[in-house]
């Protein structure tokens, strides 16, 4: 398997561009899609405290280590400050908890998962906190601004637990407000990008600013089907539709391909989530496919600002206090 083609960060590093997401791995399903993830060529894991399968992927990552598959250096290992963990005094506590969850003493990127600070759940309460205070139906906000949750997360960068920062679903209003006083420059930026939601402006202010741009849930609906997310259900699947699926056609590949080269051709990092070898393999040589301008043109033009994984729809009929 030939390496996987990179993205090149701001001080010089080859990003991975085609990584693996662990989101609904779970236990020894997880530790089972890292090895075989690793195994296949993949060298970024993208994970998440939030997930709740940290161990699970470090037991994966631990295995293919052990067994010389790859080195820890080889292997870019991805995760996510939850929205609990903001305030200054509790983001090592979350870095550190990960990194041990892990297995590792480092985190190549370590993002703010989302521009949103929530109260403390204290983790013998409950682990990973979620969304909701009571565990039920309750949001409680914490007045945390982002500036301090980023000047911590700076420490961390200066005590060499994390090498690059990142910014994961935030706009470009509040990234604008985030460069001003960033002593530490986010090196990537992580947002919903499908072909239902195409984020062109986004894209070209991160990318102008020097900052990569991830794209995650890259085939659309199909991520929150299992979740029975209503606006998921009656949203046709990007694989049937008649525009993929012609493309998919003419090249003699999947849909899955056709929608992830459409990513990687505009130079967006993707990090699919795969249930077998054979669907990482293929995710891997969907860069083997070259998509003319009017194909490009064709699946942009599906965009119409569909965004599936929206904190409003999670606190929809739901009690929020601060």
């Amino acid at each position: 398997m030939s390496p996987s083609p990179t993205l090149i960060l701001g001080d010089g590093s080859e990003m991975p561009q085609i990584g693996m997401g662990t989101w609904k791995h779970y236990g020894a399903k997880a530790a089972d899609a890292v090895y075989t993830g690793l195994q296949a060529g993949y060298r970024l894991i993208d994970g998440a405290c939030d997930y709740g399968n940290e161990q699970g992927c470090g037991a994966g990552l631990r295995r293919a280590v052990e067994e010389g598959l790859v080195k820890r250096n080889d292997v870019w290992v991805v995760s996510k400050l939850w929205n609990t963990f903001h305030r200054k005094e509790r983001v090592k506590e979350a870095v550190t908890r990960s990194l041990a969850d892990w297995g590792v003493s480092y985190f190549d990127i370590y993002y703010v998962h989302f521009p949103i600070s929530l109260a403390y759940v204290p983790p013998e309460e409950r682990y990973p906190p979620g969304w909701f205070f009571d565990g039920e139906s309750q949001v409680k906000h914490d007045p945390v601004p982002l500036r301090e949750t980023w000047e911590a997360l700076e420490e961390l960068v200066d005590a060499g637990l994390i090498r690059h920062l990142g910014v994961s679903n935030m706009c470009s209003a509040l990234l604008m407000d985030l460069l001003k006083y960033a002593r530490v420059k986010p090196s990537v930026l992580q947002i919903e990008i499908h072909p239902y939601n195409v984020q062109t402006r986004a894209v070209e202010y991160a990318q102008s600013q020097g900052i990569a741009v991830t794209a995650y849930s890259s085939f659309g609906p199909l991520g929150f089907h299992e979740l029975n997310m209503p606006k998921s259900l009656r949203t046709q699947s990007l694989f049937t539709h008649p525009v993929v699926s012609s493309v998919a056609l003419a090249h003699d590949v999947t849909s899955a391909q056709v929608v992830l080269r459409w990513a990687t051709q505009r130079g967006l990092a993707i990090i699919p989530k795969s249930d077998t070898k054979e669907q990482m393999l293929q995710n891997l040589r969907s860069e083997d496919l070259s998509l003319t301008e009017e194909e490009m043109s064709a699946i942009s033009g599906l965009d119409v600002g569909l965004r599936f994984n929206d904190p409003a729809d999670a606190f929809a009929g739901c009690h929020i206090f601060s």
